[in-house]
């Protein structure tokens, strides 16, 4: 029953605030920040054989895309690091049935990503593609400025330890702050 009621708070609420776009991780820390007492270690396998769980999340993945209305995966980047499922043959493979292509590279090379190539990619996933058809460049540029807002003040950055951008700039402000002196004829007697 709990896992009935966190599905719908997890699908109606808190996922689509945050423009549906989060993993598990920074959902798992959201949910524990409304309260919600949840084990990040649910749905997980013991072992990252190519053939179970990261063969699996690209066919759920896969699957979800065509569920969206992708009719084909022609094109599709697939984006992931060096891990062991990009040694299996049956992953590589299956990236290749769906008319997908790898990204992964070696550092330096041109699929070595830059940061503004990473956040660009994010804007047009997370809110370009998913909130469009865009009917007016006007639509583009209020939800843009929502986005940013969000970006900047609500969303959780793994590369932040799970916090938004403004939180760590309060914290590090914060810290900066040093007790005043006291002004002349104002101190301890």
């Amino acid at each position: 029953m709990k896992d009935e009621l966190l599905v719908r708070e997890v699908a109606a609420g808190l996922h689509a605030e945050n423009y549906g776009v989060y993993g598990v991780r920074k959902m798992h820390t959201l949910m524990r920040r409304h309260g919600w007492e949840v084990g990040r270690d649910q749905n997980v396998a013991a072992t990252l054989k190519a053939d179970i769980r990261p063969l699996q999340a690209l066919d759920m993945a896969a699957w979800d895309a065509k569920r969206e209305g992708a009719l084909d995966l022609t094109g599709l980047v697939h984006h992931a690091d060096h891990g062991s499922n990009y040694l299996s043959i049956v992953y590589t493979d299956r990236i290749g049935e769906l008319g997908a292509k790898p990204s992964t590279g070696t550092v330096g090379d041109s699929f070595d990503k830059a940061l503004a190539e990473a956040v660009n990619g994010l804007y047009k996933t997370e809110l370009i593609r998913r909130r469009g058809p865009w009917r007016a460049i006007e639509q583009v540029e209020l939800a843009t400025l929502e986005y940013g807002w969000w970006w900047n003040n609500q969303c959780l950055h793994g590369e932040l330890d799970m916090k938004a951008p403004l939180e760590v700039e309060a914290e590090y402000y914060a810290a900066q702050e040093s007790p005043r002196p006291a002004l002349a004829g104002q101190g301890n007697a």
